[in-house]
């Protein structure tokens, strides 16, 4: 991945800018969706729509507390920081394994995916989901050209997002695994890993998938009602479906009005949530769908074009893993609500309730606006970097002095073994 020249920071200071708008838009369209979504919920005798959009505020709250640090923090130093942050997240992903641990990992709808830790109330899962990008960027960097190797550049990150994928599908939690490894394989084959060993790897985790799928039976009766559209109205498993899509085409062009949608009584479970796209679709129409998937589109363009003019590799290989996560897990949430994938149970980035996934896409939205602004800036960027301004102190007169010295570190070690060689 080539960047263009940059003459100035402040020359694509308008990219940065107007993806954190679309950021705060998003944010506060979920808001407002959520409590629509919840508006006529009751938990315990009260109505539950004024406490979600209150906690989705206190989340988007910190969150952006979080977006505006990392905005302002080298993104360098997520490199730096990379080992120690897989580390404890592995201790995270570990505690709901572990048999004694029920009083801070309790079970919920039959699955151990959340930490009570006192005031922390936190899913390990998704702090996995941006740390594994983080990881898969650092050691991408650190590889350079030997990613396109099996055993000195693929096996070390199978290793790893085998065994982080591993622990969370213990949870159990398919859909979550199957994203991590789908964005740490992205990151890999952005760094230039060959076709051929993601071939492979497709292979192996299709086999691992369907043994999953196999041995439990509501993953299996998801699959089979996917397969079989016409029986989503017979079976348990459609149910949620079929009541999705009902509400998304009651909906028609401009939705029957905020909080008035009909789907949330008890016709389409966690409609806040898994489903939250659905509920656009019935309160604000298709307009309002329309106006998400602009929104969402736009914030991975941006993205996409912070990555392409980021000022080193591992700027460019972390814009893209960020931009994925959200915009992966947005696409998959959608294809769910439209029937056109079987149920995964993701929420909706900025949007559904849950500020778990709320504050980890902010903090994830702030290291890629810090990317942004870095780009053009001396400051940008590890050491190594910092010393090839001599090229003409642009991006890309810094990374193609990255990719001569590769070029002249390989052609030296060709010399060597040809004189090695002819000693022979």
């Amino acid at each position: 991945m080539k960047a263009r020249a940059v003459r100035h920071p402040g020359e694509l200071r308008w990219e940065t800018r107007l993806l954190a708008m679309v950021t705060v838009v998003l944010v506060v369209f979920g808001i407002a969706a959520t409590y629509g979504a919840a508006s006529l919920v009751t938990l315990q005798g009260k109505n539950a729509g004024f406490g979600f959009a209150l906690r989705q505020l206190s989340g988007a709250t910190m969150g952006g507390i979080l977006l505006l640090l990392a905005s302002r923090l080298d993104y360098y130093r997520w490199r730096q920081l990379a080992w120690p942050l897989l580390l404890v997240t592995l201790a995270f992903l570990l505690i709901p394994l572990l048999p004694f641990t029920h009083d801070i990992a309790p079970s919920v709808n039959g699955a151990r995916r959340w930490l009570d830790l006192g005031p922390l109330n936190f899913q390990p899962s998704e702090i996995a989901r941006m740390v594994v990008v983080i990881w898969c960027a650092m050691l991408a960097t650190k590889k350079g050209l030997q990613v396109r190797e099996f055993k000195k550049g693929v096996l070390p990150f199978m290793l790893v997002l085998g065994l982080v994928s591993v622990m969370i599908l213990l949870e159990p939690n398919l859909s979550m695994a199957t994203l991590v490894a789908l964005l740490g394989g992205l990151v890999l084959f952005t760094s230039g890993a060959k076709i051929g060993h993601f071939i492979l790897l497709a292979g192996l985790g299709m086999i691992l998938v369907f043994h999953q799928i196999r041995d439990a039976q509501y993953r299996l009766a998801r699959l089979v009602t996917f397969l079989n559209p016409g029986d989503a109205t017979t079976t348990d498993a459609g149910f949620q479906i079929n009541q999705s899509l009902v509400g998304i085409g009651s909906g028609q062009l401009f939705g029957v009005g905020f909080g008035e949608g009909q789907q949330k009584l008890g016709y389409l479970p966690y409609a806040y949530s898994d489903f939250l796209f659905s509920t656009i679709g019935e309160e604000w129409g298709f307009v309002g769908v329309l106006t998400v998937v602009a929104l969402f589109s736009l914030f991975c363009w941006l993205g996409f074009r912070i990555a392409k003019t980021a000022t080193d590799p591992f700027g460019q290989y972390l814009a893209v893993g960020l931009t994925a996560t959200v915009g992966l897990t947005a696409f998959m949430h959608m294809a769910v609500s439209l029937g056109l994938m079987p149920t995964t149970g993701l929420t909706l980035p900025f949007m559904s309730y849950g500020r778990s996934s709320q504050v980890i896409s902010l903090l994830g939205t702030g290291i890629l606006i810090n990317i942004g602004r870095l780009r053009g800036s001396p400051r940008a960027a590890g050491p190594r970097e910092r010393r090839t301004a001599r090229d003409g102190g642009t991006a890309e007169g810094r990374y193609e002095g990255i990719e001569r010295r590769e070029r002249e570190e390989e052609a030296g070690r060709g010399r060597s073994a040809r004189r090695g060689s002819g000693k022979r």
